[in-house]
């Protein structure tokens, strides 16, 4: 089986979130990476039961929180490109707490050890709207304006006191762009029938595997990213619940590099989510309860999650990706009683994994159904 014990543990946990929240039979966009940075957070303020269902999830317990940790750490740095098109790799942990909150000085040195981690004051009590302005306007500054407002009206409460903010900024060339005069309309078929789409052309060398009904296509792309296209044999809503860490790994171990005559649509995404209920689903419930254990991050016994907030934008074209996500733990107070040429013809329903090559963390999982 490919990879380390984290990097399973990783998609085991990218491949639930995607099960959870994406529904069926629409495009779907979240980031594992900004997810699970947000959460990994989370499991650094909390104690007991609190912390050890987040950790379960993301790691398949506490003993897995070390190392999906340095998961993290090592994939929020590219390699040097050295030419014109430098990658571009932005990103922010950040706690946002009310001045009156007392905070354990021991989780700020644990933020600071995380990539462009930092605590800053925000107004959450005095000054509701105000708060929420100054975390989306951070936000919007390392996503290179791609999510101007991850905090909608009405997201900060009168009782909001802290929010745990992980955002992430991703620019990167193919190491073999697309030629854009190959690109021509040509048929996708979608489950509303259908539709002909911009689709982009190519014949390289590229990573490919084919087994247990999936394709596998991987386009390589500077700094180290690597962009994974898995193309189902048969309808993807039938063979994605037969997609798991395992068959995932074997897929990704399994490649060769033939000559691949590959076919792809050009497309961009963008997507709110609202993981609480996903959450909670998955088994992670307490921290959104009175019962909550945020004892790490706070002596206040009254701190639960009242929200966890979403979003995620993908634009893939002929030069390379972009992509943007940001994740928001809102936080309040409650009272006390939380070979040959192979051709490869992406012409219908397919997922996409925007990934870090060397540890294998998944910084974009992406259901493109209607390009």
């Amino acid at each position: 089986m490919a990879g380390s014990v984290s990097e399973r543990a990783h998609l085991r946990f990218a491949l639930a979130v995607h099960r959870a929240n994406a529904g069926h039979g629409r495009d779907a966009c979240y980031s594992p990476y900004s997810v699970a940075s947000a959460l990994g957070l989370v499991t650094r303020a909390a104690r007991g039961d609190t912390a050890g269902e987040v950790a379960g999830l993301l790691a398949g317990g506490v003993d897995g929180l070390e190392e999906q940790a340095e998961l993290l750490r090592k994939a929020a740095v590219l390699n040097a490109h050295g030419g014109q098109d430098e990658p571009v790799l932005a990103v922010s942990n950040i706690l946002w707490a009310w001045d009156a909150l007392p905070i354990d000085t021991g989780f700020l040195d644990e933020l600071a050890a995380w990539p462009g981690g930092r605590a800053a004051a925000a107004p959450f009590v005095t000054d509701p709207e105000g708060a929420r302005a100054r975390i989306n306007a951070d936000v919007a500054r390392t996503t290179q304006d791609l999510i101007p407002e991850l905090l909608g009206p009405g997201s900060v409460a009168d009782d909001t006191v802290a929010s745990i903010v992980n955002a992430l900024y991703l620019r990167v060339g193919w190491t073999y762009p697309f030629r854009a005069e190959d690109t021509a309309e040509a048929d996708f078929h979608a489950p509303s029938g259908t539709r002909r789409v911009p689709t982009m052309r190519q014949s390289e060398q590229l990573g490919y595997a084919a087994r247990d009904g999936w394709q596998l296509v991987a386009l390589p792309a500077v700094g180290g990213v690597e962009a994974v296209v898995l193309l189902p044999d048969a309808e993807l809503g039938a063979a994605e619940s037969t997609l798991d860490e395992a068959l995932l790994s074997d897929l990704l171990s399994s490649r060769q590099n033939p000559q691949v005559n590959l076919s792809v649509p050009k497309f961009s995404l963008d997507l709110r989510s609202e993981l609480t209920e996903t959450l909670k689903a998955l088994g992670v419930r307490t921290m959104f309860t009175r019962e909550a254990d945020f004892g790490s991050l706070s002596a206040d016994p009254r701190l639960v999650v009242s929200d966890v907030l979403h979003e995620a934008v993908l634009r893939v074209d002929e030069s390379g990706l972009e992509g943007a996500a940001a994740t928001a733990v809102m936080m309040r107070l409650v009272s006390m009683p939380a070979g040959e040429p192979v051709t490869v013809e992406v012409d219908r329903p397919f997922l996409l994994l925007v990934r870090h090559a060397d540890t294998g963390a998944v910084y974009f999982l992406a259901r493109v159904v209607e390009p």
